[in-house]
């Protein structure tokens, strides 16, 4: 019950590890959690999720491209609940949601794709950070911000966007940490290879899949995906009191990817 009476508010929480972490504030005692995505109908199935466990939620939808809808959003929230403790900037996506995979390289992809990542994964955590800057600052209840970050941004990859935004992040949350404190806390993870839908469809698809697992997930010390419950549980330790001395950190969720610079010789296809 790490977050016992703790206000939660969880971006991208329709699916994915952000939903996990939205389920996963509830069983760890969250008083209420705002469940944020543009997925309206997958964003009701998380929040009857949470409901089933006796937990109080609301959940809206938001493009987060827009800062107008950000703000409002954060006014309203904070009208409705007069307050909150707790911002999980967990929404994010990839070059390839808004060009063909085959053009996500730094010679190739479009400036509209690179805009709409940019936007998504960097602006939107920085607009959602300012937004709730004060309301976090008013809280007695241990005020924190956790962003996604991953291990793409701490080295390089094929992608241009994703890993660039995230590497941003990474110092978005340094400079963020600085700003704030000692009131509010503000920490990343970067989780490595997770199961989720989007990365189980991936390994599905694929013709050879002992050869995609080793892309997917070779460089884990630990030969596997990682479960969304795992990076959940994390984020829900660096959101309590727990963590109460932990701020300005990157904390790698990897299976020990970032360990070494090395590649199993073959992975079990999970």
């Amino acid at each position: 019950m790490q977050l016992e009476n703790k206000r939660v508010l969880v971006t991208g929480a329709a699916s994915g590890m952000g939903r996990e972490v939205a389920v996963e504030s509830a069983r760890q005692g969250a008083e209420h959690i705002v469940l944020i995505d543009i997925n309206k109908a997958a964003l009701h199935e998380t929040a009857e999720e949470i409901r089933h466990l006796g937990v109080s939620t609301s959940d809206q939808v938001l493009d987060l491209r827009d800062r107008h809808q950000i703000f409002s959003a954060i006014d309203d929230i904070t009208q409705r609940l007069d307050g909150f403790d707790t911002l999980v900037n967990a929404a994010g996506v990839l070059d390839h949601h808004f060009t063909n995979p085959d053009r996500v390289g730094a010679d190739s992809l479009d400036e509209d794709a690179w805009d709409a990542v940019m936007d998504i994964n960097l602006k939107a955590v920085w607009l959602l950070s300012q937004a709730a800057s004060p309301i976090l600052q008013a809280s007695n209840r241990g005020p924190s911000i956790t962003n996604f970050a991953s291990v793409a941004g701490m080295h390089g990859a094929k992608m241009t966007a994703y890993p660039v935004s995230k590497a941003a992040v990474i110092q978005l949350t340094r400079v963020t940490a600085i700003n704030l404190s000692p009131r509010v806390r503000v920490n990343a993870v970067s989780p490595g290879s997770f199961r989720t839908p989007m990365s189980q469809a991936h390994l599905d698809a694929a013709e050879d899949k002992h050869e995609r697992a080793l892309s997917m997930y070779g460089t884990h010390l630990i030969p596997r995906l990682g479960d969304p419950s795992e990076i959940a549980k994390t984020v829900c330790f660096l959101a309590s009191d727990a963590a109460s001395f932990i701020t300005g950190t990157n904390l790698p969720v990897d299976g020990g990817t970032t360990a070494w610079r090395g590649m199993q010789a073959s992975v079990p296809v999970d």
